[in-house]
């Protein structure tokens, strides 16, 4: 289940481009970039790179005239799509969606978390920096569901084993809510995300990962969203979405 976020107070002092994308301003990434190009004012002093804020210090933004359109979408990411930096002659999930999306909004959003190029299924893709920190943040138990085929038969201790947490590489996992869906598949809702988990997991109980779908984070579910699709996060399910990631 999801915890309640602590309020920001737990994060003072905190470094400006954590500070921005907390506030929505704008993507850490984003935010270095506003304060090297010396847009960042901090209680009237120009900002540099690594400066950190209280709560209570003055924060401007130079040539800010306008407020920016909050945008949210569910995306489905197909299987050979890189969530974020892609190889030579590799597609990331904004190439991908830039190049179907010809509207403007499409090209401000990115996407938050990651999954392998393996795997597919919900991306959460938005241009709300405070998201990023609140849905990623290890600090915060938020679901994230899954639907895994294996290789070879689940074993009858498989559920058990899994829901009570598996060592990987010295790494005991936290514990888990495993529903066995057929002689070679599973679902899975985690409230963590190493590296490669759940395909850790199964290999260190002598199976293999042969498939893996993400169907829900928090209370987004993918549904019938088809591949390299997306749509738009509004209304009740996202005020849910933003309710429990302490968003206002």
């Amino acid at each position: 289940m999801s915890k309640t976020p602590p309020e920001l107070k737990d994060g003072y002092p905190m470094r400006i481009n954590k500070y921005l994308a907390h506030e929505g301003i704008a993507t850490r990434r984003a935010a270095d970039e506003l304060v090297a190009k010396k847009k960042v004012i901090i209680n009237g002093r120009v900002a540099v790179l690594g400066d950190k804020v209280e709560k209570t210090d003055k924060i401007e933004i130079v040539g800010t005239t306008t407020t920016k359109k909050l945008l949210y979408f569910a995306y489905n990411k197909p299987v050979g799509v890189i969530t974020h930096s892609p190889q030579l002659g590799e597609k990331d999930i904004q190439q991908s969606v830039r190049a179907k999306g010809k509207d403007s909004e499409m090209q401000d959003v990115f996407p938050i978390g990651r999954l392998d190029k393996d795997s597919s299924g919900l991306i959460i893709l938005t241009n709300d920096g405070r998201v990023t920190d609140r849905l990623l943040n290890p600090d915060y138990d938020h679901d994230k569901e899954y639907q895994v085929r294996t290789l070879d038969p689940l074993r009858e201790s498989f559920r058990k084993t899994m829901e009570a947490g598996v060592n990987i590489e010295g790494y005991l996992t936290a514990p888990c809510a495993v529903r066995k869906t057929g002689p070679n598949s599973f679902n899975i809702t985690l409230t963590e995300g190493k590296k490669h988990q759940i395909r850790r997991m199964v290999a260190a109980l002598h199976n293999q990962v042969v498939g893996l779908e993400r169907t829900r984070i928090l209370n987004i579910r993918l549904d019938n969203l088809k591949s390299g699709a997306w749509r738009p996060l509004q209304g009740e399910e996202l005020a849910t979405f933003l309710a429990t990631l302490g968003v206002k």
